[in-house]
């Protein structure tokens, strides 16, 4: 079974994800509220992917994405987002996500994504 962390500062939105990625048979182990959790969380547990919203407040994706990266380069760090902006999209692969997924997002899509990832 493919693991997960989920991390969004909108705690709906991540109660909501983390039940959608359950139906589809990922389980996720934590979920966090923003990039400082999603450091923590993935040097703690190890999840096969960590889903990762970009835009939060203090410690935000673009944060978490780089601390974990630079920890295990291997990482697969999903990027979830609303941002259509080049800007955004560019610093992301700079930094090397593993994808980005623009909201609203389609479910199987999603699971698609992870699927190619692992």
């Amino acid at each position: 079974m493919v693991t997960a962390i989920v991390i969004d500062d909108d705690i709906a939105t991540v109660e909501v994800f983390a039940e959608y990625l359950a139906i589809k048979g990922i389980q996720v182990l934590e979920k966090g509220h923003n990039g400082l959790d999603a450091v923590n969380l993935y040097q703690k547990l190890k999840p096969d992917v960590v889903f990762l919203d970009v835009m939060m407040p203090k410690y935000d994706g673009f944060y978490a994405l780089e601390k974990i990266k630079q920890a295990d380069t291997n990482a697969k760090v999903i990027m979830v987002t609303a941002d259509l902006t080049a800007e955004t999209e560019k610093r992301l692969k700079e930094l090397n996500a593993s994808a980005i997924i623009y909201k609203p997002y389609d479910i199987v899509n999603v699971i698609d994504i992870v699927n190619k990832l692992i």
